[in-house]
């Protein structure tokens, strides 16, 4: 079978077929260094071919990641196929991190295959980041999916099947500790964390707001983060008010956002009310929100 992931010397990635729908294609052992450095990705589903898994390829892709599936062949494929297939691509492909499916196959002894793989590999390698994916979004199975997901003492999370593509690789990136050297706040900012500096954006042209340094910069990286995390995530107070000083760091934290999002402002012309961009989530903490088109008019 094309794409499949075969235990001896030839492994083949579906990202090709599933991107350009090709029947055949070279049967070369991928290795990170032959992909040009991009970090590998195994994907264990025995869903590898539906249309969600092709977004979550797709998003991958785009992200820099060089996805693998692990395809194995047979009559009647089981979930201990997909364990040896696994195990073993992990020692050959040596993966930043693996996506790995809870259930697999029609039989009941499979339901939760997932699970006896995830400690096979954590036994193998306790650093090998997994996130954990299933179908079992509600029901009575949901609560054995996520305690055995979270049980194990690694770098294991637990997502729903019904996530976008987009939280998928957010997450699957929190797992790894890595970050976009760029963050971008809707189309008018750019934060690059590493090197300290945030941006406005005018039709291409990139202008450093260099009032924003220091406690500022710091809030903005936190808020950033977040959002970059997994839209919608707020803040809470207690983790900003470090970047605050006097003997109510409650109030001098509003002071600090009130200062960035007026130099923000600033730098494209805006001024952003109490609704928009960085927002007070009562009794929580904040809340980046990139601007919305009607910002940019």
């Amino acid at each position: 079978m094309v794409g499949s992931y075969r235990v001896g010397p030839s492994v083949h990635s579906l990202l090709w077929w599933m991107l350009h729908d090709v029947r055949q294609q070279p049967r070369t052992k991928l290795t990170p260094k032959s992909i040009g450095g991009k970090q590998t990705i195994l994907v264990v589903d025995d869903e590898h071919m539906s249309d969600l898994m092709r977004s979550v390829f797709r998003r991958l892709q785009s992200e820099g990641f060089n996805p693998i599936a692990i395809v194995p062949e047979g009559p009647r494929v089981t979930g201990d196929d997909y364990e040896t297939h696994t195990l073993f691509a992990i020692e050959n492909e040596s993966p930043v991190a693996v996506l790995l499916d809870v259930r697999f196959g029609e039989y009941d002894t499979d339901r939760f295959k997932g699970l006896s793989i995830l400690k096979k590999i954590v036994e193998r390698d306790s650093s090998m980041p997994v996130l954990m994916f299933t179908q079992y979004a509600r029901g009575p199975y949901r609560d054995t999916a996520v305690t055995g997901s979270l049980s194990v003492g690694a770098s294991v999370d637990f997502i729903d099947k019904l996530a976008s593509p987009e939280e998928v690789v957010l997450r699957l990136r929190r797992l790894i500790g890595s970050a976009p050297k760029t963050i971008k706040i809707g189309t008018l900012f750019e934060l690059e964390p590493e090197n300290a500096v945030v941006y406005a954006v005018n039709n291409g042209r990139h202008q450093m707001i260099r009032e924003i340094q220091g406690m500022k910069l710091a809030i903005l990286n936190e808020l950033a983060s977040a959002m970059y995390r997994s839209e919608g995530e707020v803040v809470p107070f207690s983790r900003l008010e470090r970047f605050s000083d006097g003997e109510d760091s409650r109030a001098s934290l509003r002071v600090r956002i009130r200062e960035l999002k007026v130099s923000l402002g600033k730098a494209v012309a805006r001024d952003f009310g109490a609704t928009e961009l960085i927002i007070n989530v009562r009794n929580r903490g904040y809340r980046l929100v990139p601007p919305t088109e009607e910002c940019n008019n």
